[in-house]
């Protein structure tokens, strides 16, 4: 009985050279040289009796049937790699590999002591961590796991809420001292802001408060944008940075500013409109198989807010 499928490496040569963009790209990622992978796409051709790619002296073109043969290649492997992930920790010791990407906040305030536990826990498993204040694309970049902030789109991802961050509004003692200290919202019009351009929309993040309660009447939500002639984008822990350093004032999440409040280097300002909150929630693609070792992520991340909620 012949074999079906020993043209497999063929294939991965095809992927590796429109993924890559060249042959000899290719052939440094899988560790051989461009003749040989030139004759492992004529083969594929061969066997296939069409062509795939459009050669010139510079960069290889898919052909219309390469593009095909390409987005069902690519499916194949996943559907390969995802065999491979699912069955990993079954027996033994669990272990594998992990990718997972998080924005700043979470990745230098929360992650840490939850990563270090996971670490003790399953020795044999890999995380990759990318720390990024953008929104990756968890298929076409490979993540396993994202966490993102906010109210998540509809976008068919399974989401698994981690917490609401409190938010407080914070500056330092050389600030106020030097400035005054705002007692009301609109006070706060005459002080130096530092506002956080988001990358999503390029628009200044609002400010969240909750008014001051009055006798017989519900708080109600306000959504307060800062002006200021400084804005920070890309990471938001630099409004942090700014403000301990007394440049202004500016909006954070309890868990950043706790310790600097506990210290002294910053204080927090307007108590009586706090009580806003922003949702951090755990991402995933619903039809990809997830490893053990992802599960196991998965379950201490969900654990850990589920118990701080108790």
């Amino acid at each position: 009985m012949s074999r079906r499928f020993d043209h497999l490496g063929d294939v991965e040569a095809f992927v590796a050279v429109v993924e890559h963009g060249s042959l000899t790209a290719a052939a440094v990622a899988l560790s051989t040289t461009p003749s040989v992978i030139s004759r492992a796409i004529g083969r594929l051709e061969t066997r296939l009796g069409s062509q795939l790619l459009r050669r010139t002296t510079r960069r290889q073109g898919l052909t219309e049937a390469g593009r095909v043969y390409l987005e069902h290649s690519r499916a194949a492997f996943a559907l390969i790699d995802d065999a491979e992930r699912a069955i990993q920790g079954q027996d033994g010791e669990l272990s594998g590999l992990v990718r997972l990407s998080v924005p700043t906040t979470y990745g230098h305030y929360r992650l840490p002591a939850l990563l270090q536990r996971f670490a003790v826990s399953y020795p044999q498993v890999q995380i990759e961590l990318n720390i990024a204040n953008r929104n990756v694309d968890l298929v076409a970049e490979g993540f396993d796991l994202a966490i993102r902030l906010g109210q998540l789109p509809d976008s068919g991802l399974v989401a698994r809420k981690l917490e609401d961050a409190a938010l407080c509004l914070v500056a330092s003692p050389a600030y106020l001292e030097r400035a005054g200290l705002p007692r009301t919202l609109e006070d706060l019009r005459r002080h130096v802001c530092i506002p956080f351009v988001m990358p999503s929309t390029g628009r200044v993040a609002n400010w969240l408060f909750r008014s001051e309660q009055h006798a017989g009447n519900e708080r109600s939500d306000i959504d307060w944008t800062p002006a200021s002639q400084m804005l920070i984008s890309d990471d938001v822990l630099g409004v942090v940075s700014l403000a301990e350093q007394g440049v202004g004032i500016c909006q954070s999440y309890d868990f950043i500013v706790e310790d600097r409040l506990r210290r002294g280097r910053l204080v927090e300002l307007l108590p009586q409109l706090r009580g806003r909150s922003r949702p951090f929630s755990l991402i995933y693609a619903p039809h990809r198989r997830l490893s053990a070792a992802s599960r196991a992520l998965i379950d201490m991340l969900a654990g850990e807010s589920e118990s701080a909620g108790d």
